[in-house]
């Protein structure tokens, strides 16, 4: 109907996919067709025979650094533990021609979107970490510094540049891959729906483990592959205990690269499903996912991009800063108490998420297809299946967690502490156990809140927003009191425990980050039952786009529904996690702040007026960029909203199938003004700490 325009070539959008039943090798040019081709013909015993002889060797003979080892080993079953998923999920039927021809707009837009956003972020990235270099070479040096100082502010520029780079791209690297295999599982969960809402329900399932595996893969093997590093260029000027405090700019980094994806990623998915549902289903009456709704092919990218690769960013960020944080604070820690073995505290953080790609994959592999019978009962739940999962998960993560404490922070000067430590990670352990129920009681259709909006539903539109925003605030109880209640027990566990003396700060900080560790000792299954949401919401626009048979489209429903569970699970899951590590970020910071400065830095007076004055300004500064973003999200919808009334006005054939609907122009249009809406926010976010650094100092002076 439209002709192919620059604007289509430029976001990388076609016409149509293929139609044909064969496997769609040019998904996404040669180098991707080789890569689907390579995981759909994968022989996984000769990877698995090496990482296993490689990885005997280096524990047999690594010393000291036999944790490291283990370490490297896992990441590589994890990478092929998630090849495999990859290898089980594209030898799945990829759908009908009609499937196909709603799957490849919404893979290319996705495609499309990265693209152009990595771009800007590469761009920005590049120019932070060039400030970062001049803001450590210009720096005046302290005259009681010691430790990293020796290696001079030109190298310690560089290498925190640089750490910077590794991060942002490892964290970019975890993003594509999760929107590359879940924007090719939604087709196949569709497809797999028209003969067994279980396959289904697996299929989605594994999908998204696939990018999860992978996701903590990287970055627990980016920490420890950047460590190994900077000891072997720097290992005989410093000790193995201050090595952690040249690795901040890798946290940094994935920090960098999740805020940008989050924002660009969170600005399109809600301002396309709001610009579709306002005109699709208020003004003209057609149902979610109609293939007469223009916008509906950016409503499907949205979820990729926002829902998937955002929060892989997001959890890719989380564990990162936590185990470099943990690691300064560990290495610390034994420095101090001058203990015989300080490198394995630093080792201890990498280790905890070491294990977690082991218990989740186990977790993953638990997760089954219930049975037919089972299946059709109309009160099947999916979540309970992902539960069985996750309890798996938690629970051979606190035996990993008791042998991980037990093996690196038992020390014959202080024979009991390993407990302390390992009761810090059940605090986290049962924090994020409890994170996940309290979300999924507030969340879940099966459970009072939600119905109770529902019922409010039935009297308006404003009995229903305000009896959402009454459940919305009232479910922020039970996780405060819980990241309090494992704040303070944590804190007090680790202090209890002996190491530099009762009551010792650096050992209650460590207590603290031991607890986020467990929290986030099972984040590679979180992350795989949130990835599943986007895929199924994908999987029920196919089957509803392609006119599919309703009983489909009931499947992918069901599927949906708990997937809307799961993403509100994961997003709770990292803000609990995310003020568990703000307290270990801070002490890590303190403890770099000492080394650099050559004087302790113990506590932070709120009575010093610019200490006040930086707290206000931090609280207004969360209104401010929520009120930028929401405004960008309005915005944005309402450009969508023109277009898609344009589009019913010039083609009037749309509503009787006549006609088809303009998808690229909606894509390209939402892509376009979320790139351009994020930036201001986004650097406003990152350069606001440092101006207000820059300004006191100044101000001080005066």
């Amino acid at each position: 109907m439209q002709e192919k325009t620059q604007m289509d070539i430029e976001f990388g959008i076609s016409d149509a996919a293929p139609l044909n039943n064969e496997p769609d090798l040019e998904e996404m040019g040669s180098g991707a067709s080789a890569a689907l081709a390579y995981a759909r013909s994968l022989d996984l015993q000769p990877p698995l025979i090496a990482i296993s002889a490689v990885g005997a060797l280096c524990l047999l003979f690594g010393g000291t650094f036999r944790p490291i080892f283990l370490v490297f080993t896992i990441c590589g079953y994890g990478a092929v533990f998630s090849l495999y998923l990859s290898h089980w999920v594209l030898s799945k039927d990829s759908g009908t021609a009609e499937m196909k021809e709603v799957a490849t707009p919404i893979r290319q837009g996705a495609e499309g979107f990265l693209k152009i956003q990595y771009t800007a972020i590469s761009r920005i990235a590049v120019a932070i970490s060039a400030l970062i270099f001049f803001s450590y070479a210009l720096r005046p040096t302290s005259s009681l510094s010691s430790g990293v100082e020796k290696l001079g502010n030109v190298t310690l520029g560089l290498v925190s540049s640089v750490a910077f780079l590794i991060g942002a791209v490892c964290s970019a690297a975890a993003g594509y891959v999760s929107m590359w295999v879940s924007a090719r599982s939604n087709i196949r969960v569709a497809s797999a729906a028209r003969g067994s809402y279980g396959e289904a329900l697996l299929v989605c399932f594994r999908g998204g483990a696939f990018s999860a595996v992978l996701d903590i893969t990287l970055c627990v093997a980016g920490v420890s592959l950047l460590y190994v590093m900077l000891y072997v260029l720097f290992g005989s000027l410093l000790r193995p205990t201050e090595i952690p405090l040249l690795m901040v700019g890798y946290g940094f980094g994935a920090s960098f690269v999740a805020l940008f994806m989050q924002l660009g990623g969170g600005i399109y998915t809600k301002a396309a499903d709001v610009g579709a549902d306002l005109v699709g289903k208020v003004e003209v009456g057609i149902p979610e996912d109609d293939p007469r709704n223009p916008a509906v092919i950016a409503d499907l990218v949205g979820d990729m991009v926002g829902d998937c690769v955002g929060s892989s960013a997001d959890v890719f960020e989380s564990v990162a800063a936590e185990i470099i944080g943990a690691m300064i604070l560990g290495g610390t820690l034994a420095r101090e108490a001058q203990l015989p073995s300080p490198i394995a505290f630093v080792f201890f953080p990498v280790v905890v998420h070491a294990f977690d790609i082991v218990v989740s994959s186990a977790g993953i592999w638990m997760v089954k297809a219930p049975s037919d019978v089972e299946a059709s009962r109309p009160d099947h739940n999916p979540m309970a299946t992902l539960q069985t999962g996750y309890n798996v998960s938690l629970s051979l993560a606190l035996v990993g967690f008791a042998f991980t404490t037990r093996w690196l922070l038992y020390t014959p000067e202080y024979p009991s502490a390993w407990m302390n430590f390992f009761l810090c990670g059940v605090v986290g352990m049962l924090t994020a156990y409890v994170f996940v129920k309290s979300t999924q009681y507030y969340t879940d259709y099966a459970h009072p809140p939600v119905r109770s909006i529902a019922k409010a539903s039935t009297t308006g539109h404003g009995t229903n927003i305000i009896t959402g925003v009454a459940v919305g605030m009232k479910s922020t109880v039970i996780p405060t009191l819980m990241v309090s209640f494992a704040v303070i027990s944590a804190y007090h566990l680790g202090a209890g425990s002996g190491i530099g003396g009762m009551g010792n700060r650096h050992a209650g900080l460590f207590g603290t980050a031991v607890a986020t560790m467990g929290m986030l000792s099972s984040a590679v299954f979180v992350l795989a039952m949130n990835n599943y949401g986007p895929i199924a919401d994908n999987a029920g626009g196919i089957a509803e786009m392609s006119r599919q048979p309703d009983y489909v489209r009931d499947a992918t429903d069901k599927l949906d529904a708990a997937g809307n569970v799961t993403k509100a699970i994961t997003k709770g899951y990292s803000i609990g996690s995310a003020a568990l590590a703000c307290f270990v970020l801070f002490g890590a910071f303190m403890d770099e702040f000492s080394e650099f400065a050559g004087r302790e830095f113990k506590s932070v007076d709120i009575a010093t007026v610019e200490v006040l004055v930086g707290g206000l300004l931090g609280t207004m500064m969360v209104f401010f960029f929520t009120g930028l973003a929401v405004a960008a999200v309005g915005e944005t919808a309402g450009e969508v909203v023109n277009e898609v009334r344009h589009q019913f006005e010039i083609y009037p054939g749309i509503m009787e199938y006549k006609e088809k609907p303009d998808y690229r122009t909606c894509v390209a249009l939402v892509t376009k003004a979320a790139l351009k809406q994020m930036r201001f926010p986004g650097l406003l976010a990152v350069l606001m700490p440092v101006s207000v650094g820059i300004v006191f100092r100044v101000v001080r002076k005066l």
